[in-house]
């Protein structure tokens, strides 16, 4: 794990420049090498090393089930030794669709995460839900936040190649999406405790309401202290159901939605909040949720 600077404890930006947990390459860091420095650039690279999981029939790939089982690849290390094992050219070649990596949208976000801090490049994965895959619904969904000298947080949705684009009629700038397209998961919260969404308008398939919204807003908060973890990864306030929340526990979340805006104001207060909260901080044992049931995980 990457030693944090001596400054990382007040300077935000500092904070993100450098690896999580999740984003180390390890020993694998050599293939970050000599990537473009655009964000467009990066974005092309992403898109041409990884496949998302819901989108890869689209795109002429019918998955095995071994494949499929690369959606289960945590930390960027692994995602980068299956890619090398896929095909061992340098990330900067594009691979024909049955050669890359398949992931979903936390896959592709941290990945492009993990390039920009290899950089030196303020970043972070940001979960919570977009409004631009069905309407009227707000999806679960990832996306990453740069802030490349533009003196703001920028989103990029890099899960939206041109086939995406096309079928879903994007209408804005993936290298800088809108904040009221993406809801973070703070932001959802508040929006539904105060009355002006409907829970049950969040969520993805059959999974929706308020719990789902609460997973989203720890998980956010999480990513925001670097540790960017599976959607199926459950910890603390993510399990039980709403009527096991207590008026605490739901205090302790809406304070946690209010640190979780797009700036660094609030940025020491969240940490903080993480930090000392064995409700939101990710322990060393979570329980993982897969088809074929609940498995423990040590981190």
């Amino acid at each position: 794990m990457t030693v944090p600077g001596p400054d990382e404890s007040q300077d935000p930006l500092a904070y993100y420049r450098r690896h999580g947990r999740i984003t180390d390459p390890r020993e694998e860091g050599g293939m970050l090498a000599n990537l473009p420095l655009e964000t467009d650039a990066l974005r092309d690279v992403v898109q041409g090393l990884m496949v998302h999981i819901f989108w890869a029939q689209r795109h002429g790939l019918t998955l095995s089930p071994e494949r499929q089982k690369e959606v289960q690849l945590r930390y960027v290390s692994d995602k980068l030794k299956q890619i090398r094992r896929l095909d061992g050219r340098p990330l900067v070649e594009p691979r024909p669709v049955e050669k890359r990596l398949v992931g979903n949208c936390r896959d592709i976000s941290v990945m492009l995460c993990a390039m920009l801090r290899q950089q030196g490049v303020p970043a972070r994965a940001r979960c919570g839900f977009a409004t631009y895959f069905l309407p009227n619904h707000f999806e679960d969904h990832w996306v990453c936040e740069l802030w490349p000298g533009s003196r703001r947080w920028v989103m990029v949705d890099a899960q939206l190649d041109a086939l995406q684009r096309k079928i879903l009629g994007i209408d804005f700038d993936p290298l800088d999406v809108p904040h009221d397209r993406f809801l973070t998961g703070g932001k959802a919260w508040q929006m539904c405790r105060a009355g002006k969404a409907d829970p049950d308008a969040f969520g993805i398939s059959d999974l929706h309401g308020l719990w789902f919204v609460r997973g989203n807003l720890v998980r956010d908060l999480a990513a925001l202290n670097k540790v960017e973890l599976l959607p199926w990864d459950t910890w603390g306030l993510i399990e039980g159901r709403d009527h096991d929340i207590s008026r605490r526990d739901l205090s302790l979340l809406d304070r946690a939605a209010a640190l979780c805006q797009p700036n660094n104001d609030e940025f020491e207060e969240a940490r903080s909040l993480y930090e000392g909260s064995e409700k939101l901080r990710v322990p060393r044992t979570i329980r993982t949720h897969l088809r074929t049931g609940v498995e423990t995980v040590e981190l």
